[in-house]
């Protein structure tokens, strides 16, 4: 699309050029260029439409990457990669070789921290800042969170210590739901506008210094009056949260406004001591169907710009798993869902409205929601926690510590297992399974259909005492599995049971073994499938299934350190296996953004790569 400001923006230093009257056009250009590109690519759209006024004022008074931009979570860095010469590249978000829709260090200097998870940015922005007064520099921090972010404890532990510390740290809470800090009226709106100005801060600094120079009078009557300043304060805002830890709180402003943002910001430079500043903001602003449906569009596939309907097919893995526990909470009272603010990912919302007294949203806060559903549990009730399994990984000693120790049956929920395509690294599903396998009494499933999942939670809530994961991948099942039915084994051998060689695998991977397997057959190759349909504890019974094998070619969708494959290994070997074993996973190290089907291609998981892997040990 043509653009007048954005093709002449190379760094922020090009932003400080431009006139009031230009940035608000600015501003519009941008919208237009992530709401187009967001439509063609999917990706985070109504957080991104949210802070583009906010982050032109930041590279206005800012000079980054010298004062260092911290982005909680990191999918609204869309507007701040335009802003630090990556318009040329923009097009190619979240595509493979691309660049990323998180902030990633890797791909430029502006970018601090790699971010995906939330409620992080405080305690990072905190140790550069900290750093930064140590080697006795003169740079500004910013931590830009959100207010869902708030939701999560690790913000607070920052906030806790951060008030503390005498550095040059602003935290930004960019407030886009909730009023964190209530005012009354027009004067107090008003008045955090004034008070946000840097006239105001050089005026304080004048004034109190001048009193306390008056002979006798002056210390006291400073005291004085900053004691009768707090209180009105107070009075006009009703919260001294953040200034009881320790920060000199400014707002709210209005964060659409660039002139505001600037003052405020201006003014945040010149306090000696952490400063939080609290702007309001729309999220989806300038696309009406984003401001109308902000969680529809806060991570989107491909979309109409003219509709806004997305152009995916319906059904999911998610979706059947929501339906499933509809119907079996509608008979078992005991039934319990609880979400860390993933109520539409998850597929809890029919849930939700169906069941709002048994549906929990602990909002981004994962190891509050498995210590939770554990006391849920030791009550009499079974409690399932939906969580992506990139979240899930927050919750790790919560795991080991509140349930298996515990003995507490609760029931996991592990949404996004394996590849998730282009959100990248920090979203991969590759290490739910070496982390659930290094916890004792966890029975984990991974299904390959539909059909397989629903039986997996019927398992999980009727035949299973102890904590049970399930896990799953995006998407829908494949078209190969539609007909394949689910038994109630742990295992199952499809092929000749007596064939010299087998395949090992489990969850999505078995669609593609399934059709490398009649490949195979139709060249007159002897090979069966040995599918685990529970991946822990493995049942010995396909571990002796395999032990008369040739070859035994073991194919997951996980990371190979501490895999299900490593320990089918061990189990072979442990009962005298004389053949071969080879193991194909993913390699020790993180995963970029690239479409599902290319990543099982790349990592020789899809039929193709299958059959080339057992070809080359012919």
């Amino acid at each position: 699309m043509e653009t007048h400001y954005l093709k002449n923006i190379s760094s922020p230093a090009d932003v400080k050029k431009l006139d009031e009257k230009e940035l608000d056009n600015l501003a519009k250009e941008i919208r237009e260029v992530l709401i187009s590109t967001v439509s063609q690519n999917g990706g985070h759209l109504a957080s991104n439409l949210g802070v583009v006024e906010l982050t032109i004022a930041l590279h206005r008074v800012f000079n980054s990457p010298k004062d260092k931009i911290v982005w909680d979570v990191g999918h609204q860095v869309y507007t701040h990669k335009l802003l630090t010469g990556r318009f040329d590249s923009f097009e190619s978000l979240r595509k493979e070789n691309g660049i990323s829709g998180f902030s990633r260090p890797s791909e430029s200097e502006h970018d601090i921290f790699y971010s995906g998870h939330s409620s992080t940015s405080i305690s990072s922005a905190l140790g550069i800042a900290t750093a930064e007064k140590i080697n006795g520099g003169k740079n500004h921090t910013i931590a830009v969170i959100g207010d869902g972010a708030l939701t999560g404890g690790l913000a607070y532990e920052a906030l806790n210590n951060a008030g503390r510390q005498k550095c040059k740290l602003i935290v930004i809470l960019n407030d886009n739901e909730m009023s964190i800090s209530k005012n009354v009226g027009g004067v107090a709106r008003y008045l955090a506008v004034i008070r946000s100005k840097p006239g105001y801060f050089m005026f304080k600094a004048h004034t109190e210094k001048f009193i306390k120079r008056i002979p006798l009078i002056g210390k006291s009557l400073a005291r004085l009056l900053f004691k009768s300043k707090t209180r009105l304060k107070n009075f006009m805002y009703k919260s001294t949260f953040f200034e009881d830890l320790g920060f000199q709180y400014m707002g709210p402003i209005d964060g659409h406004n660039i002139e505001q943002i600037t003052n405020a910001l201006e003014g945040a430079k010149l306090v000696n001591k952490p400063v939080l500043l609290h702007i309001n903001t729309i999220k989806g602003k300038g696309y009406d169907f984003a401001e109308k449906d902000p969680s529809q569009f806060h991570g989107i596939s491909k979309f109409n710009v003219f509709s806004g309907e997305p152009n995916y097919s319906s059904g999911s893995f998610s979706d059947v798993a929501g339906e499933f526990l509809c119907n079996a909470a509608a008979k078992d009272k005991r039934i319990c869902t609880v979400t860390a603010a993933m109520k539409l990912g998850t597929g809890l919302d029919s849930f939700s409205k169906k069941f709002p007294e048994r549906f929990f949203d602990v909002g981004i806060a994962e190891e509050h929601a498995v210590t939770f559903a554990s006391g849920l549990a030791r009550d009499g009730m079974l409690p399932v926690f939906a969580v992506y399994s990139t979240f899930l990984q927050r919750a790790y000693d919560q795991l080991i510590h509140d349930c298996a120790l515990q003995k507490e049956h609760i029931v996991l929920a592990v949404d996004r297992a394996g590849f998730v395509g282009e959100d990248g690294e920090t979203h991969q599903g590759l290490f739910d399974v070496a982390y659930l396998n290094s916890i004792p009494d966890i029975n984990v499933y991974s299904p390959s259909n539909y059909s397989e999942l629903n039986k997996a939670f019927f398992n999980a809530f009727y035949k299973d005492k102890r904590v049970v994961a399930i896990r799953y991948p995006r998407g829908t099942e494949s078209e190969i599995l539609k007909d394949y039915k689910a038994t109630e084994n742990n295992f199952d051998i499809i092929g000749e049971e007596n064939a010299e060689n087998a395949i090992v695998t489990y969850g999505r991977v078995f669609a593609s073994a399934f059709e490398a397997l009649k490949m195979l057959n139709e060249k007159g190759k002897e090979y069966k499938i040995i599918k685990l349909n529970r991946i822990k504890p493995i049942d010995i019974k396909a571990v002796e299934s395999a032990l008369n094998c040739k070859k035994v070619f073991f194919f997951e969708e996980s990371l190979e350190s501490g895999s299900v494959g490593e320990r089918f290994a061990y189990l072979l070997s442990k009962n005298s296996f004389n053949g071969k074993f080879i193991h194909t996973a993913v390699d020790d190290g993180f995963v970029k953004q690239a479409s599902v089907s290319s990543l099982l291609h790349k990592y020789k998981l899809d039929c193709e790569g299958i059959c080339e892997v057992i070809s080359n040990e012919q």
